[in-house]
This record gives C-alpha cells, structure tokens and sequence, in this order.
C-alpha cells in the first residue's frame, strides 16, 4: 500500500497505474476485440468509435474534477479540447500521405494503430521533459507564450500552398537509405525477397506501410511542438498534462476514419486554432498583470470553448456547398 500512495511526478502511483490500466483496456477492447479482422473500417462504425471516445475522457475528466477538484478538473477539459482540436490539423496531413502512398483504407487503420502507441511513448517523454525543466526553469513558461503566440500569428497568415510530399526531407531519407518495395505486401511493414547483388538469397526490404508509418509518427512529433507547450501554458501537473493529452489521442485513429473524407468543411476551422493558440500564449503574460498570477481554469475553458465552437460553426456554413478535396484511396 505504501508504494502505491507514494508520489510520482507529483501524484500517488496508484493514480498513474489506475490512468494505464484505462488505456490498457481501451486499446485492447477496440484494437484487440473491434477489430480483429483486417478489413476498411466505415464511418459508422468510426463515428461510434469517436463518441465512446469522447465519452470516455469526458468521464475521466468528472474523475479528475471530483478527486483532484474543479480547477483541475477544468484544466484538463481544457487540454483535452485544444488536443483534440488540433488533431484535425494532423487528421488534413495524415490523409495527404496515405494518399500520396496510395495506402488503402483496409490497412490504413494498421498505420494508425502503431502510430498511437508511438504517440503514448513519444508524448510521454516530451512532456516529462517538458514539465521537468518547467519546474527547475520557470522563465520557460514565457518562452513557449512567445513560441504559441507566434505560431498562432503565423497559422492566422499563412498561405494556401500545395503540400508537396516529395520534397519531404524525411521520406527522402528513407528512400535513399532503405530498400523499398515499389508496392505494398498486404499489411507487412517488412518483407523479405531478392535484391539486386545478392546472389538471390533474401533481404529485407521495407514497405510503403512503414514510410506511412513513419510519416505518421513523424508528424505528430511535429505537432506535438505546438500542443505540448500549448496544454503546459495551462496547467504544469505532468499527470493532468499527459492523460489529458492522452484520451484526445487515443480517439485520433476513430476520428480520421469519421473525418478524413468531410475534412474540408472544417477549412475555417484554422482560424479558431490559430486564435487558442494565441490566447494559450498570451494568458501566461496577462496571469501576471491582470489575475494575481493565475487566469481562471473557468475563462480559459469558456474561451476556448467559444473560439472552437465559433470556428466550427463558420467552417460549416462557409463551406455548405464545397466538394470534397481529399479522396481516399
């Protein structure tokens, strides 16, 4: 009993160990039960998946509130809305590379299945990095302000611009290092067959399922620049941190196959995220100056709430009759 009330990163294990054993079950029950059969998965069935999803952390979040209390309830509906927001951003990039890769929507979800337990891994160390030197360093809040708000500033006024995955600096690596096979093996990231050179004996060359795989993971190491500190500028408890980070993510993989074909009607929406990051950024300052040191946990979730909500409700109407720009292959 001891060594489950003992504090780790600020919280008894028992807490973290109960958190893991959450996602544990989730992944089990919907990789492992769901979806046993390789086969594409529909938007019905997806939809279903995002909303048990949702509701899942939704009730993780009433845990988190009655336990640890509003403000940390508050704080961690917070970071979970602006994860799962601009997860739709990474939803857009991810679907320009299955198409690019002409990767098939039946083993789609196996690019994506492995690209969320990276994820689990990589958030992890990226956060307890992250609050660690937060923790040691308090100036550093102030640096990822500037860092949200100019991203924000830069989200607001950038261009519309082809995205040309040819040019990727990682997949150029890939494909002058590693032996690719000009097609796809059902649902292998590795085979093994002849190479020129080799005498006819087998080596083993990767798939076009791993370079998605590693696009994948790549990409959300790129977002996660942005989301990462976005959810510290609200709140430095690694536990509310990660698990609120955590059940946004785990619906991702439900929520691309829901999405990925309606993603254009949420073209707006890049304004609304563009304006949390902002906010995000700018309330470390404004804590200082006008909240004794602290902005609510409620006006920070009202805020963002009304900006995402806004930013959908436009996306919608601006884009009632626009025609689908992404087709899956």
């Amino acid at each position: 009993m001891e060594t489950l009330s003992a504090l780790w990163l600020g919280k008894p294990a028992w807490m973290w160990l109960a958190f893991l054993g959450i996602v544990l079950s989730l992944l089990v029950l919907d990789l492992g039960l769901l979806n046993k059969k390789q086969r594409e998965i529909g938007v019905a069935q997806s939809l279903k998946l995002s909303a048990f999803y949702i509701a899942a952390g939704v009730a993780f979040g009433g845990w988190v509130w009655y336990y640890l209390g509003a403000a940390a309830g508050m704080n961690f509906y917070t970071g979970f809305v602006i994860e799962k927001s601009l997860s739709l951003d990474n939803i857009f990039v991810i679907s320009l590379i299955f198409s690019f890769l002409a990767i098939p929507r039946e083993f789609q979800h196996r690019v994506l299945l492995w690209g969320i337990l990276g994820v689990i891994v990589l958030r992890a160390l990226m956060i307890g990095a992250g609050t660690s030197l937060v923790a040691q360093y308090h100036w550093l809040l102030y640096v990822f302000g500037v860092f949200l708000v100019f991203t924000g500033i830069k989200m607001l006024f950038a261009k519309e611009e082809a995205t040309d995955l040819n040019g990727n600096p990682v997949l150029r690596l890939l494909r002058r290092h590693l032996r690719i096979t000009p097609q796809l093996h059902g649902q292998h990231f590795f085979v093994r067959q002849p190479a020129a050179g080799s005498d006819g004996k087998p080596v083993w060359w990767v798939t076009p399922l791993f370079l998605a795989l590693v696009m994948v993971e790549t990409i959300d190491l790129v977002f996660a620049i942005d989301s990462v500190p976005a959810i510290l500028a609200i709140t430095t408890d690694p536990f509310i941190v990660y698990t609120s980070n955590i059940f946004a993510i785990l619906g991702l993989r439900a929520l691309y196959f829901a999405l990925a074909a309606v993603l254009h009607r949420f073209h707006y929406l890049k304004y609304a995220l563009a304006l949390i990051l902002v906010f995000i950024g700018s309330k470390i300052f404004l804590a200082e100056w006008l909240f004794d040191g602290k902005v609510p946990a409620l006006v920070s979730l009202g805020i963002t709430f009304g900006l995402l909500g806004g930013g959908i409700a436009v996306s919608i109407y601006k884009t009632r009759t626009a025609p689908p720009l992404i087709q899956s292959p």
